[in-house]
């Protein structure tokens, strides 16, 4: 009888998952609506009592995304003073929500992918994962590893679709 052989196992594929990557840390969101008057404007002295009595300790190691909900007018300063307060609290923070979190965490871990000697490899880029960026995702890293690699496949090692191959 004939030995089985994972063939998958011992190519010489590279297969990259962003969860192997992506910063798993908490996150949480800082929403300045909630130091506004009447969640309409933004009085700088009610607004700096508001941000001087806020427990940010609950922002304590997590990925924090800042923004206002309202349609308000809020001055730069006002984001500036919140990032002062999470800075040496949060994990990480961004502007924004939770796509803009996601996409730094994702250009993150891209940066961590391109760390690995990926030179002329041939690259898997496995299509399962809870990124909701996914597009975002893998349209940047293709972009990045295109200039790199001998070739690019989506999908898992055994059922792959190809996406690039360098010509020779």
């Amino acid at each position: 009888m004939d030995e089985i052989v994972n063939r998958v196992a011992n190519s010489a594929l590279v297969s990259l998952d962003f969860d192997e990557y992506i910063d798993q840390t908490k996150q949480a969101f800082f929403d300045i609506n909630d130091g506004l008057f009447q969640g309409l404007i933004l009085r700088e002295k009610d607004f700096r009592q508001f941000i001087k009595e806020y427990d940010w300790s609950q922002f304590k190691g997590k990925n924090v995304g800042v923004f206002c909900s309202a349609d308000a007018i809020v001055p730069t300063w006002a984001y500036m003073l919140v990032a002062t307060k999470l800075n040496g609290v949060a994990n990480k923070m961004v502007f924004g929500q939770q796509e803009e979190l996601e996409k730094e965490l994702i250009n993150e871990a891209i940066q961590q992918i391109l760390k690995k000697d990926l030179v002329d490899a041939k690259v898997v880029i496995k299509g399962c994962g809870n990124l909701k960026s996914r597009d975002y995702a893998f349209f940047e890293l293709t972009k990045k590893l295109t200039p790199i690699v001998s070739s690019i496949m989506y999908g898992e090692p055994c059922s792959t679709v190809p996406v690039y191959k360098r010509r020779k």
